[in-house]
């Protein structure tokens, strides 16, 4: 029970990955605020976690990130419900329109950016407004494979998610002297909801190779998100005190960190994003 006497907040927790980290908090012994747009399949996913763990504190809040009043109330209904607030875990996203950038529709664009960005951030922000007076505090923000490779078609995800990074790691240098720790994940290839979208939207829309590799991925099965979710339980408990700022692979990445390794990590810019000068390539033109 490594988050018994914590609360999170967790948001886009009724589906896919959202719900299995729901899940894996809710056995970890945490109480849990489950925020989504969907009050219906909020409701059933509480009454699924509410069957499975019978002793835990559940509740929902209906709560569309990008509208900074419904994130204002969000906090405010946690803070009356648990009395504190120990983790924010930021899920919602959206892949957002499909195509080049020439033909998608512009505020479809731009309503993508306001979710993925605009609206973690601030719930970050919230975040950092109750933890800062208590000295402690978790952020785990979801970001993954848009933030590190070019996802020609989707350029919205790919945009929002490379600055999810960004922001974390300068998050993280902010909020170190209180005893914050603000990390990104990157779940893995996962198969779901956002998945069978992109498959939907044919080749012609989102390339030929992204089309390959998520109706395979669709077919086959992706990472499970058992994993990603642990990982997440991990990045919230006190075992990962003073890992932060940092991107780090669920599927990839050997956590959880000896104490040793937590040093090393601290002291480096492992797990971050980094310009590739041509000496890291083994050019001889590096220098001007």
């Amino acid at each position: 029970m490594k988050l018994a006497g914590r609360s999170a907040i967790i948001t886009g927790a009724s589906l896919g990955l959202g719900a299995a980290i729901a899940e894996t908090f809710g056995a970890e012994g945490a109480a849990l605020m489950l925020c989504a747009r969907n009050p219906d399949e909020l409701e059933a996913q509480r009454s699924k976690l509410a069957s499975a763990h019978p002793n835990a504190r559940i509740v929902t809040h209906r709560a569309d990130v990008s509208v900074r009043g419904d994130v204002d109330a969000l906090f405010e209904a946690t803070a009356k419900a648990f009395g504190r607030l120990d983790i924010v875990v930021n899920n919602a996203g959206v892949y957002g329109p499909m195509g080049s950038i020439d033909t998608i529709d512009w505020d479809d664009w731009v309503k993508a950016i306001t979710i993925n960005l605009n609206g973690l951030v601030y719930c970050c922000r919230k975040a950092v407004e109750v933890f800062k007076p208590q000295r402690y505090g978790k952020i785990i923000n979801l970001s993954g494979g848009g933030a590190t490779n070019p996802l020609p078609g989707i350029s919205a995800y790919a945009a929002s998610k490379a600055a999810v990074v960004r922001f974390t790691e300068t998050l993280a240098l902010e909020m170190k002297e209180f005893g914050i720790d603000v990390n990104a994940v990157a779940p893995g290839a996962l198969a779901t909801r956002l998945t069978d979208q992109l498959v939907a939207a044919g080749p012609e829309r989102v390339g030929a190779n992204l089309h390959e590799r998520m109706s395979k991925l669709a077919k086959e099965g992706g990472t499970p998100l058992s994993v990603g979710a642990s990982l997440c339980a991990y990045l919230a408990s006190a075992d990962s005190d003073g890992v932060t700022g940092r991107l780090i692979a669920a599927q990839w990445d050997p956590w959880p960190f000896t104490d040793d390794v937590k040093t090393d990590i601290d002291k480096s810019d492992i797990y971050t994003l980094r310009r590739i000068v041509p000496g890291d390539r083994g050019k001889p033109w590096d220098k001007k």
